[in-house]
């Protein structure tokens, strides 16, 4: 169990959080195995969320303050906390990717990075830094692992139809990716739709975004900017997300006809004539 001292209730508004249930929790006397038991959670989860590891549900917290005697001091934190960038150790995206049961992911310009063949991921990696290429790339790779789980999450992808055009890495390394894509057709677990030039303005113009669905914690709304990532609880903001992306499906085409504009792209732009159907991935 962390160390109370060792908790820096300044570093976010979720580590304020995290503080003031510890400092409730032992006023009252409990250990989090019997604050974990009264709120049908684990001692593990209970000193999870003392330490901002992890993120409590909203209809966690009004018991949790109920059974420590806050007075509604920990819903008040609560509502501050949620509202907050998540900490750095749950902004790894991979620890954010691995625990979701299902992702929505939107970009207008690439490929998104857990369809991404490893050429490709190379080409877009190595474009403004080749330092630990390979590593990066690796790292990649080992995301991808995730959709072949027995247990695997739901993988929904939106992509803009530039993304079919734009030359990452040369003709043949475009090819194998869409030949990926397609792969994907008729997959349970993964889904590839395709946003077309004709949609126009859509509710995507502002950049990529991701969200990820849990069973047992709030949706977390992610977005990577040139040298940055967020990751957010925030009730507004992930209601916009997913908003917007449910508008983005809508607006794209469907999977069968997302899939013959690929091909057509494949076969116009890349010379790549595809005679039969690719084998499923997923």
């Amino acid at each position: 169990m962390a160390n109370i001292k060792k908790l820096d209730p300044g570093a976010s508004p979720l580590h304020y959080f995290g503080a003031e249930l510890r400092w409730w929790r032992e006023r009252a006397g409990l250990t989090l195995e019997q604050v974990g038991t009264r709120v049908y959670l684990t001692g593990s989860q209970i000193g999870q969320f003392e330490t901002a590891v992890k993120v409590p549900r909203d209809e966690h917290v009004p018991r949790l303050d109920q059974v420590v005697g806050a007075g509604g001091a920990l819903i008040r934190a609560w509502e501050l906390a949620k509202r907050q960038p998540l900490p750095p150790k749950l902004r790894q995206i991979a620890e954010i990717e691995s625990s979701a049961s299902q992702i929505l992911a939107f970009e207008p310009q690439l490929v998104p990075g857990l369809v991404q063949t490893e050429q490709y991921a190379r080409a877009v990696l190595g474009v403004v830094r080749r330092q630990n290429l390979d590593v990066r790339v690796a790292g990649r790779m080992a995301r991808q692992r995730m959709l072949e789980w027995e247990e695997a999450p739901l993988l929904w992808v939106v992509l803009c139809e530039a993304a079919l055009h734009q030359e990452v890495g040369g003709p043949e390394v475009m090819r194998t990716q869409l030949v990926r894509l397609l792969s994907y057709r008729h997959s349970e677990r993964v889904h590839v739709q395709v946003l077309p030039f004709r949609a126009g303005a859509h509710a995507g113009v502002m950049g990529n975004f991701s969200l990820y669905l849990y069973e047992d914690r709030p949706t977390v709304a992610y977005v990577e900017t040139y040298g940055r990532a967020d990751a957010s609880v925030d009730p507004l903001g992930v209601r916009d997300y997913s908003y917007r992306y449910d508008l983005l499906r809508a607006a794209a085409l469907s999977i069968e006809n997302s899939a013959e504009l690929i091909t057509r792209v494949m076969e116009e732009r890349y010379g790549h004539r595809v005679e039969t159907e690719p084998p499923n991935l997923a």
